[in-house]
Order: structure tokens, then sequence, then C-alpha cells
């Protein structure tokens, strides 16, 4: 159980006040709104004591790229997914690694070269096409970069001996880019005008508008995979077999030509409607996917770490995912949907209501009890989180980690049970629920994520939700609305007579305890004669068991209790891309040794890099 205090949050009131306003006026309708903005604060919060500790902070691992704001830096951020999984691609981890076999390599560089002049004849059609004398001579100075880009990789050529009369051959992948580059270039946009029919100055701009929509994309991508490949790099190593080619994508003048490159976007597309500004959009994402296509189709000679599923046979393999609910996969809690569900539908002090087998408190003094009952888990959960913390930190420790987590356990069931005998969920409606949960709002590419893993026939997988929801309904639901019947999930249940709430639970899972027991007891049922592989996905201390008995723990978002409690214990919490690289070294073109109980999570800030990680592309 997790309560969470239902007032609007300081920061957000009209939001919240909006988010309000939306269910009370939808609930009278016997329905709930399709978009909400209210995010309660989450109650469940580490001790004062332990929130400032140093031991705490935490990064992602991650690097920021410092973009004005635009239009190309809005694209960039509408379609950072694609770049998380250009990053996860195995040509970029084996690069990155330094493990990447040096034919591989060559093969990249070949096809990179080929790139890069379809990049260089795009930008000079762009030069021809703009106006803008100021315009002209930026496109011309950028061309200059890619010209000596390509010096680069000349260098390159004489590095690592390639033979450009043998790495000749252009794949489709690049082909299929440089196609859809030059296309662009020459004016072949769909509903726009061939170039030799681009009558005035300014059609002929546009064009070079969408050039550059077409090419800030690859641009910026680069720069970024520099920058995060530059801070994985070791500095106590030397000899790198791909520093070189790191250090000139990460370089403040490659960044300073992708910055070059968005601005000029942006100064082409101030005076463009709103369709053609569509129009460079699917361009840009278009280039985004291509470019992914591109790193896909370089070959690798040696076993890699992502995506996980890569050599799954079914026959022989099994992969079990089990994740959280709460704020892993929804942006609220259900204890905060379920209370405003309540208060919303009670009724008024002032009105007399019909005598009912379920008697109800009204609207007023429910909102007063949940407010009484937050405030109360709030400050024991506190206590219990100080109680339960080692004086100093431990070396990784599961067994007295058990021993901790049992006071937590022994609190979070006492909770619950003044919730059920404070009567709050007596008299809520089964469709009120249902509904809810069909218009709860999921995390970014948590849905995606689990329909393509129970879809795919070509994957051995199961996925189990464990939560300490207390009513499996709203999950089932929310998951139903997404086509995903076939999670199985393991919940507390709301007893209902006649759809009609008694304020009972069902009470399965209320604890990490209980949790780490559904753990266990599911993979009981599953045969020993099988390769099986577990993941576990969440986000909190009541995860924090089965995350460390899993063969790979994944800690979504960032909960100061989680890592300050884990970390007192000797947990380490890995950056997933970092660690994936670090692994991938350690293995040396081995098949890697997922082990749980190793003490190690792993942290990413998206469902989008579980996704590339787990399933790629």
């Amino acid at each position: 159980m997790r309560l969470l205090l239902f007032t609007p949050n300081p920061i957000k009131t009209s939001s919240s006040l909006y988010f309000l306003n939306s269910l009370r006026s939808n609930l009278t309708k016997r329905t709930l709104p399709t978009r909400r903005s209210f995010i309660p604060a989450r109650m469940a919060i580490p001790p004062r004591s332990i929130a400032s500790a140093p031991s705490c902070t935490t990064t992602s691992g991650r690097s920021n790229v410092n973009i004005e704001e635009g239009l190309a830096s809005k694209f960039w951020i509408k379609f950072r997914r694609e770049s998380v999984f250009a990053m996860y691609t195995p040509f970029v981890i084996s690069l990155a690694s330094g493990t990447l076999k040096i034919d591989s390599f060559r093969h990249y560089i070949s096809q990179d070269s080929h790139f890069l002049k379809s990049f260089a004849h795009a930008f000079e059609l762009a030069e021809e096409c703009a106006d803008d004398d100021e315009a002209k001579l930026a496109i011309s100075e950028l061309r200059k970069g890619v010209l000596e880009e390509l010096k680069m990789h000349n260098s390159f050529v004489q590095e690592w001996g390639i033979d450009p009369g043998k790495e000749g051959t252009i794949n489709s992948a690049t082909v299929k880019y440089t196609d859809f580059l030059l296309a662009t270039a020459s004016g072949k946009v769909e509903g726009v005008k061939g170039l030799g029919k681009l009558a005035t100055p300014f059609e002929r701009t546009k064009v070079a508008a969408y050039t550059l929509g077409a090419m800030t994309p690859c641009m910026r991508l680069y720069s970024f995979l520099g920058k995060e490949l530059q801070a994985v790099l070791d500095p106590e190593e030397d000899g790198h077999p791909y520093k070189k080619w790191i250090d000139s994508y990460s370089s403040e003048s490659f960044q300073a030509s992708a910055l070059q490159t968005e601005d000029l976007l942006d100064k082409l597309s101030v005076s463009l409607t709103g369709e053609e500004l569509d129009i460079i959009e699917k361009l840009y994402h278009q280039a985004m996917k291509l470019e992914i296509e591109f790193f896909l189709a370089q070959p690798i000679a040696q076993t890699t770490l992502a995506p996980l599923t890569k050599g799954h046979n079914p026959e022989e393999d099994q992969l079990v995912i089990f994740s959280d609910f709460d704020l892993t996969c929804t942006v609220v809690d259900s204890s905060a949907i379920l209370a405003e569900i309540a208060i919303l539908t009670a009724p008024k002090s002032d009105v007399v209501q019909p005598e009912t087998p379920i008697a109800r408190m009204s609207s007023a003094d429910l909102r007063n009890t949940w407010g009484l009952l937050s405030g109360q888990y709030t400050e024991e959960y506190e206590q219990c989180i100080e109680s339960i913390m080692p004086s100093a930190k431990v070396e990784f420790n599961y067994e007295a980690l058990c021993k901790a987590l049992e006071q937590l356990s022994d609190f979070e069931r006492r909770a619950n049970s003044r919730v059920i005998d404070s009567g709050v969920l007596k008299g809520l409606n089964l469709e009120d629920v249902k509904r809810a949960g069909e218009r709860l709002i999921l995390q970014d590419g948590c849905t995606g994520f689990f329909q393509k893993i129970v879809k795919n026939e070509n994957l051995n997988t199961n996925v189990h939700v464990l939560s300490y929801c207390w009513c499996g309904d709203l999950i089932r639901s929310a998951f139903s609305s997404g086509g995903l019947d076939a999670l199985n999930i393991h919940a507390n249940e709301l007893i209902f007579e006649e759809s009609i709430s008694t304020g009972e639970i069902v009470k399965k899972v209320e604890s990490p305890m209980d949790k780490a027991q559904a753990f266990n007891d599911i993979l009981k049922n599953y045969s020993s004669d099988r390769k099986n592989l577990t993941v576990y996905i969440g986000d909190s201390v009541g995860d924090l068991l089965c995350l460390l008995q899993a063969d790979i723990g994944i800690v979504v978002g960032s909960s100061a209790s989680l890592r300050c409690v884990g970390s007192q214990y000797g947990v380490s919490f890995v950056p997933l891309f970092p660690g994936l690289v670090r692994k991938q070294k350690e293995s040396d073109g081995e098949s890697p040794n997922w082990k749980g109980l190793s003490g190690i999570l792993y942290t990413v800030s998206s469902w989008s890099e579980i996704h590339a990680f787990i399933l790629g592309w």
C-alpha cells in the first residue's frame, strides 16, 4: 500500500483542479475523463534524515544535450525514443565497449563514407535552393564540415587498412537512406512540387527547409551518440580501438556543427505553414528511423548482450518478465484513483440518502478520513524506514535485507487493515473502477512494450504483474484497453456485492515479502527443462527483494527511498547502458551470464530503454 494525500499538488494546483472538476463531471455521467493532468505527490517518501544523504544522489549516466528551444529541439525531444533504440543497437554497444571486430568497423566506415558523400551533395542542392545569402553561407559552411568528416574517414582508411576497392559495395540500408536524402533535396517530397516546377524563391526555400529536416536528425543523433559513448570510456584504460571515432563525434566542433544545422532548420522554417511544418516533422522522423536501420544493418561477428531476446529459441528458452504496476507502469498511484472515485461518488452531507445494505460516509467525511489515513501512513512509513536502516553501509547481504523488510511488511499490513476498518472503500461501483482503469494513462512506451512481447510468436514469454493495488479489476481494465488480456495479474481484490464494494479486501500482495513469495511461487510452475531467464521491472522499496532475486532487475524512475535503502544494504544501482557496455566488454564475445542475487540493479529513465534492451527495434 502506498497511500497518497488527495489534495492538489501545490506546484500544479490549476491542473489538479482541472482533473478533479473533470472527474467530478464525468463520474456524474458514469464515465471518467480520457485525459488526466492531476498527478498526486507520492506520500511514501524517504525519511528526512536520509533524503539528503550524498549516497542517495544518483545520476542516470546519460548526457544532457543543451539545445535552444526551437523546431529542431521539439522534434528531437518528440522522437528521442528513436535515439535510444539507435544507442542500444548491437553495433553501437560493441563499438562503445571496444569489442567490435575490426572487419565490422571497416564495413561501417565504408558504408558511412557513401552516406557522407550523399550528405555533402544534399547540402549542395540545399544551398542552390536557399534564397537568403546568410542561409547560403551557413549551408556552405556545413557542407565544408561534412567534407572534413570525409577526410577523417580517409584517416580511418589508412589507420585500419581499409581497401576502398574491396569495401565499395553499398548495402540496402545505406541505399535506402541516401535515396531518401537526395530525393528530398531534389524536391521529390510527397505533397511538394518537383524542383523544376518551383517558380518562386519561396517555394525553392521550402525545399531547402525540407532537406535540412531530413539531415538535422542525423547530425544530432551522431552528436548524442558521441557524448554517450565518451561518457562510458574508462579514463584509466589505454588503447580503446575506436577512441578516435568517439572523440571525433563528441568533440566541441562536431557538437557546434549539429547546433548550426538545427539553427538553420529553425530559420528556414520560420515562414512555413502548419502543413509544411508537418512535412518537415515526417521527414525528420523518417530520417531517425532510417538511421536505426543503418546501424542495424552493420554486420556483427560476436555475441552481443542486446537485444536480450536475440538468439532466443522458444523450444529451449523461457523468458519470464515480472513488473510492478503503480508508478512503474502508471503515472498515478492506483490508491489515488480509487480514493477520488470514492470521494466524488459519495453522498453529500446535506442530502438525505435512501437506506442501502452498504452504508457510505459523506464525501466531506470521506475526504477528511483519507487525509488522516494518508498522514498517519506517511509518518509511520518514515519511522519504519529509519528503523530498518543500518548505521553504516554494509556489503550486499540479501538475508539481512529480507529481515529488515519484514518490519516494513508488518507496517504495510497494519496500514491496509486501517483502510478496511475505516470503511473508505465501501460503496465503490465496479463499473466506475473499470472505466477508470480503461482511461488510466500508463508510462510512455509501457503498453507498446508489453504488446510487442505478447504478440511475438517467436518468443516463449510470460508476463506477470505483481502489485499492492487494492483492486485487481483496475489493473486488468488498464491493460485490457491496450489488448493485453493475456497478462497475469497478481494483486489484492476488492469484494463486491452486486457490483458495489463492501470495503473489504481479499489480501494477496500487501508487502515486499508477499511479492517475493509470489515471485518464487510463480517460478516453481515453470519447467526446469528450459533455460529460464527472469526480468523484474519495479520502482520502489516494495520491489527490492524481487528486483534482486531476478536474473535482471531493472529500476524505473528515481525513488529516493529505494536507492537509499538499497545502497545502505550494499546494492549497486548501475545505469543500464553503461552497465551493458561494461558487461559486453567483460563477456569478450561469450554468451552473457545473467544471474540473480548479484547485488546489481540496472536503472533506466524510460520504458524505451527497457524495450530497446530486451526486444530491440
